[in-house]
């Protein structure tokens, strides 16, 4: 799929709201399972957005953003169940900014709870914000080895946290657009991230 087209789906997607702050959907197609999650849309989101602090996570430790972590814990019940049918044989992932630092945790947890899908399922956090913290291992490097981080190469978010606190991104790092285009506030626009994937696009078909 391409990923403007996923990124369209992922703007539009009929969301469910919980309490937490979380919005997702699921749609499915033949053997394949789409997850997608919403960017911030309220008071609730930002204020998960602002509580950085570190969280630890699992016996091999993964440090993560405590209130992007505190979200997803809500959601975890709703992926369980829909990633536990063994009917399911690939899954897709995505979510825009606040919603693409959903997405990489659910990336980590489908592979958690459906490790016979190895390679059979891929992550895309379009404007993702920062989510771990520490250092990026090569465990770690490659278990998020088919999660993808778009950037619109001056998008503020993307940014955030600072890595000098310690914070990184996991998985590949995608960056579009041009250096300057946009201010650090427009980068992030989804209507600005749309068009220089569609540019992106074009230029890889040469």
């Amino acid at each position: 799929m391409k990923l403007s087209l996923l990124f369209y789906e992922t703007l539009n997607a009929d969301y469910l709201h919980l309490e937490s702050g979380a919005d997702y959907a699921f749609s499915r197609r033949g053997s394949t399972l789409y997850i997608y999650f919403e960017a911030s849309d309220g008071a609730t989101d930002w204020k998960n957005n602002l509580d950085f602090p570190v969280v630890r996570r699992g016996k091999r430790p993964l440090f993560l953003h405590r209130g992007f972590f505190r979200v997803f814990e809500s959601l975890r019940p709703a992926v369980f169940v829909a990633v536990s049918d063994k009917s399911i044989e690939n899954v897709v992932i995505s979510g825009y900014s606040h919603g693409a630092a959903l997405a990489v945790l659910c990336y980590d947890e489908v592979l958690r709870l459906r490790p016979d899908l190895q390679k059979k399922v891929v992550g895309y956090g379009f404007g993702a914000p920062r989510v771990f913290f520490g250092i990026k291992t090569r465990r770690l490097t490659r278990r998020f080895a088919d999660f993808t981080v778009v950037r619109n190469i001056d998008d503020l978010v993307t940014h955030l946290p600072p890595r000098i606190l310690g914070y990184f991104h996991a998985g590949k790092l995608l960056t579009v657009g041009e250096k300057g285009k946009y201010n650090r506030i427009d980068a992030h626009r989804p209507e600005n991230i749309m068009h220089e994937l569609l540019a992106y696009e074009e230029k890889q078909r040469g």
